[in-house]
């Protein structure tokens, strides 16, 4: 066996050789040799790296061997005596096993598109999306596959990952890759129009669907969490929610009509997703103080430039907030603690908080997603491990402390509103006081019921994004200003109803380059309708058809009109009864395997929690082709237009306006609209 082992970190032995990988042709070999045939060098932990905590045991002895069963699988039998104690010591340590050894000595980013091996482009743009989702400067747990949320995960391993890169680097126009909650199931025979890569993540049978059943499953290796755009390929850093987030705050200020300048936002959360939030509140123009327990991520955030500033001291939080609101400055504050001192200590002080929300991660509250107050972040994950029971004794404590601060402040005047992260749901199940006097409602909107849901969503408007695969800033730079002037063209003739939506999407587009939102690929996010999408993107294909840019990969955020049922989230402003169904993602996601979409994905779970989300996505190439302008005008406008025909039936006032709008421009859309009854009637 020790003859294995005579490798350098900057050499592979697929066949034997050792070869340089330090180029493009070394990284196109890697990738084509999948699963190496000897074993490379255990790699020692890194410190440095965020990563995810320990989960918590949940396995039995007997579940503990099928668990190494599971994972040996992917490697030839002569290595299973060396790799079976390496495996084993890696669930007792992480509660996961995570193959550590196989994960790459290159390193990890979205390169140009023409440095991956491959038969197809469609193919070597999803190898690109893959790697930018495990980006160091991207991925919130990288080394654990975890792109953000706490346990969002594009695979379960990194033999997972290695196997997937190879099928890639095989793929034909004739084939379709099947991914199974990460495992790469195989490549089967389809057609050219097919996608590429069907994907599925957390598709847990119901009666099985329990927080503990779906630890266990992620600890066996046969399901996992794929968050949003984890699991699909489709995450672009920070930037993915910035515009959302942006658009949130700037009409929660409208909402209660105040200016943002001087205004002050109050939240938490600074990991993949909450990350975003400083950046929105400077765009906006308004004070935000976001806490945050990790070290790690909130210095990450600041060099990035996320941040403006973090502050470790409640009493200097607090003179630099008065001096802000007094100076009416426009500045993003990490508070490196626990939010509920933040809510606490700003009562005491008589602060006033415009506005208050937070973005921990919830959907995940026992295993890292909310940290308990009064204990050390090394202490709490420790305690989250070891204790687990304990754990959530002291996290539920402090929700409920949590809630009676924000009811002290939303009494003097602050808006606060539940940002989709399921606080208001866990707060409940804590026993907080966040409960209408009906027993059933929530006293605090979701944002999307106040703000997004009937601004956006419901009018078509939703998170459209694209990736220039050649990772030139100069793409990034042209597609910016092709999409601006799409943009200002259809606002000279967009109705009312939609104007404020236009004009905010111009101003967005217009300050995204001195915004510096890009971390990972050259990304760009974009609130826009189906009409507005299938502009922007013809207008992409036209200029790779003339060769003024390179392939461009369209996407969205499941977070979006048609792609999620999410009954606290994304259709909590659908008040017919249907907010529990889930036929909306099913129907968006089969819809867009069919009409042209390169890649698509189906998760259970993602932005509130396993079992509490069904949400679907897609990715799609543009090559400059008349193929790919048949598939912008085909999937495009069903992915919207799907979402909108629900919230209309849903009787969406600005639903039943949009579909008819859209009916107008296609004859061939034919929606059953509902009839509205009287409120008389039930006058009796």
């Amino acid at each position: 066996m020790d003859n294995l082992h005579k490798i350098t970190p900057n050499s592979v032995p697929p066949s034997g050789a050792c070869r340089d990988f330090s180029g493009v042709r070394g990284l196109k070999e890697l990738i084509q040799q999948g699963i190496p045939t000897l074993l490379p060098l255990p790699k020692p932990f890194e410190a440095n790296i965020n990563h995810a905590p320990k989960r918590k045991e949940i396995l039995s002895a007997e579940e503990k061997k099928l668990a190494l069963r599971n994972a040996l699988r992917y490697f030839e039998p002569q290595h299973h005596a060396e790799l079976i104690q390496e495996f084993a010591e890696e669930l007792e340590t992480y509660g996961r096993i995570y193959m550590y050894r196989f994960r790459p000595d290159y390193k990890m980013y979205a390169r140009p598109i023409t440095d991956y091996p491959g038969n197809c482009e469609q193919a070597k743009a999803i190898m690109l999306m893959i790697q930018n989702n495990l980006d160091y400067a991207v991925a919130q747990h990288p080394h654990e596959l975890i792109t953000y949320g706490g346990n969002g995960a594009v695979f379960q391993n990194w033999a997972q990952y290695l196997l997937t890169m190879q099928y890639l680097s095989q793929m034909t126009e004739e084939q379709t890759l099947t991914i199974y909650s990460g495992h790469p199931m195989g490549l089967f025979p389809s057609h050219k129009e097919a996608p590429r890569v069907v994907v599925t993540n957390g598709m847990v049978i119901p009666n099985y669907s329990k927080p503990d059943d779906w630890e266990r499953m992620n600890a066996l290796g046969v399901s996992q969490y794929g968050q949003m755009t984890a699991g699909s390929y489709m995450y672009i850093g920070p930037q993915g929610i910035v515009h959302g987030t942006t658009i949130t705050v700037l009409n929660g200020f409208r909402k209660i009509k105040t200016s943002p300048a001087g205004g002050l936002f109050v939240t938490s959360g600074l990991g993949g997703m909450s990350g975003a939030q400083p950046k929105a509140g400077n765009i906006a123009g308004c004070i935000t103080v976001c806490a945050e327990v990790n070290p790690k991520i909130t210095h990450i955030r600041h060099s990035q430039g996320w941040i403006n500033e973090v502050i470790e001291d409640i009493d200097e939080l607090v003179k630099r907030v008065a001096l802000a609101k007094a100076n009416k400055e426009i500045v993003s504050i990490a508070y490196l603690g626990n939010v509920v001192d933040v809510w606490e200590k700003f009562e005491q002080e008589n602060i006033h908080i415009d506005l208050g929300s937070d973005q921990t991660s919830l959907h995940n509250p026992w295993a890292g997603g909310y940290y308990p107050i009064g204990i050390s972040f090394e202490a709490a994950n420790e305690m989250m491990a070891n204790n687990p029971v304990l754990f959530k004794e002291k996290v539920q404590e402090t929700l409920r402390r949590h809630t009676n601060s924000i009811n002290k402040h939303t009494a003097k005047g602050t808006y606060f509103f539940d940002y989709g992260n399921a606080f208001l749901l866990e707060a409940s199940r804590a026993g907080a006081n966040v409960m209408n006097e009906n027993g059933i409602d929530f006293k605090y909107p979701s944002y999307v019921q106040d703000i997004m849901g009937p601004m956006c969503f419901d009018y078509g408007f939703g998170p459209f994004r694209w990736v220039c695969a050649s990772g030139q800033p100069e793409d990034l730079q042209k597609t910016d200003a092709i999409a601006c002037q799409v943009l200002e063209e259809m606002a000279k003739s967009a109705p009312a109803e939609i104007q404020q939506q236009m004009q905010d999407n111009i101003h967005w587009i217009k300050g995204a380059q001195e915004n510096k939102l890009v971390v990972g690929s050259q990304a760009r996010i974009l609130y826009a309708d189906a009409e507005g999408r299938m502009k922007i993107a013809e207008a992409f294909n036209q200029a790779i058809a003339k060769g003024e840019i390179g392939t461009v990969i369209l996407g969205r955020d499941h977070h979006d009109v048609s792609g999620t049922d999410s009954p606290y989230r994304e259709t909590s402003n659908i008040y017919d009864g249907s907010r529990f169904t889930a036929d909306m993602a099913i129907q968006n996601v089969i819809g867009d395997s069919f009409r042209g979409a390169t890649w698509v994905s189906i998760h259970n779970g993602g932005g509130v929690g396993w079992g509490e989300v069904i949400n679907g996505g897609f990715g799609m190439v543009l090559d400059g082709s008349t193929a790919a302008s048949k598939r912008i005008e085909s999937m495009l406008f069903w992915d919207v237009n799907n979402g909108i025909s629900r919230r209309s039936w849903a009787r969406n006032e600005g639903a039943i306006f949009a579909i008819k709008r859209a009916m107008e421009v296609q004859p061939l859309l034919k929606v059953t609209l509902p009839n509205i009854v009287n409120d008389d009637l039930f006058e009796i």
